[in-house]
């Protein structure tokens, strides 16, 4: 019995090494904020025009083999911050690439993005390579302005702590916690308890793999604060407009003026009355403006009237706070010698005036 023969192409044994960046292309999915619909940044995913190597994980598969992880993540990163400039982008790292000479060097795309840059590697990879994160990465994202992302943050290491001293930025829950969530409220209690370690230590949340809005839901009420899925958009270059469900509502963005107009039309808080004598303004083509604070002004030294000498204010009393102050003599001075005429009575002067008389005759 023959055996059969095997025809290999030229494409099936294309080595990692043998990959132009011609032969790189990449699909972006959006990361949105689930309180707003607004995307907050996209995710790069790799696609390769090879054939052989077109599946992501039969590429890095290859590339460890070949121990060329190194370089295929520098390609993939040339590729991606060449297209979108001035887009916030998640990349992810393998954890060969931190032992490698690629991610250090100076010319690397990392260091020269117009936007955020978001470096993300596995919980896995955090917890086997800690030592190469806490280093390297740590060192690069303070030397370049990047942040650190976990990926598959839950995903059964039990030293969450551990993972979690590398000061990650952003943490994303893994897809296990995620899926139909909003029927197991065991893995919500889980998912809950994960939220609040993780706002107390900074770190912003990302819920991936959301595919319906019962999902979407249910983290945005334990206070997910991004969310990722084919629920709001499928990867695609370019990168694609959010899906975002009507279920959640939409947050209107309008300007100052218009703000203040549609506050004023919602409230039923009574307005507050113009002082009197102030005139009412109406200016064409205006919107009416009811006035909401008065400011009172207080008479400086320039505007106080001038006193008489002698005089001074007296003040007011308790219980009249309002009424004007009251003028009073000033004290006369203590060194002045008083006249017998200032401090003698009428009948006084009467017996003086009797012995004066009676002195002449």
């Amino acid at each position: 019995m023959s055996k059969p023969k095997l025809t290999w192409t030229s494409d099936s044994l294309t080595g990692v090494r043998e990959i132009l960046r011609e032969d790189i292309r990449v699909a972006y999915q959006p990361i949105v904020d689930v309180g707003t619909g607004v995307t907050f940044a996209h995710e790069v995913l790799v696609r390769c025009r090879r054939e052989s190597l077109a599946s992501p994980l039969a590429l890095f598969a290859r590339a460890v083999a070949e121990r060329a992880t190194g370089r295929l993540g520098r390609l993939i990163r040339d590729v991606a911050f060449g297209e979108q400039p001035g887009l916030p982008l998640f990349v992810n790292l393998h954890p060969d690439e931190l032992s490698s000479r690629w991610l250090i060097q100076p010319d690397d795309p990392i260091g020269f993005h117009d936007s955020g840059v978001y470096l993300e590697i596995t919980e896995a990879a955090a917890f086997s390579h800690f030592d190469l994160c806490s280093s390297v990465l740590k060192e690069l994202c303070a030397r370049t302005g990047a942040h650190l992302v976990v990926d598959d943050f839950g995903a059964g290491y039990s030293n969450i702590s551990r993972i979690l001293d590398l000061e990650p930025a952003v943490v994303k829950l893994d897809l296990a916690l995620i899926r139909d969530i909003h029927l197991k409220p065991r893995q919500r209690a889980v998912v809950s308890h994960m939220v609040a370690l993780c706002r107390d230590l900074g770190c912003q949340i990302v819920a991936e793999g959301i595919e319906s809005v019962d999902e979407l839901l249910a983290v945005r009420d334990l206070g997910v604060q991004l969310a990722q899925g084919f629920l709001l958009a499928r990867p695609a270059n370019p990168p694609p407009a959010v899906s975002w469900p009507t279920e959640m509502g939409r947050v209107v963005r309008v300007a100052p003026v218009e703000r203040a107009a549609l506050s004023r039309e919602s409230t039923s808080r009574r307005a507050p009355t113009l002082p009197a004598g102030m005139p009412k303004l109406s200016l064409p083509g205006t919107p009416r403006v009811t006035l909401e604070e008065v400011v009172r002004i207080s008479h400086s030294e320039e505007l106080r009237p001038k006193l008489r000498p002698g005089l001074e204010p007296r003040p007011a009393p308790a219980s009249r706070k309002s009424a004007a102050p009251t003028l009073r003599p000033k004290p006369k001075s203590a060194s002045r010698t008083p006249d017998a005429r200032e401090t003698v009575g009428p009948k006084r002067k009467a017996t003086l005036k009797s012995v004066r008389r009676s002195s002449r005759s």
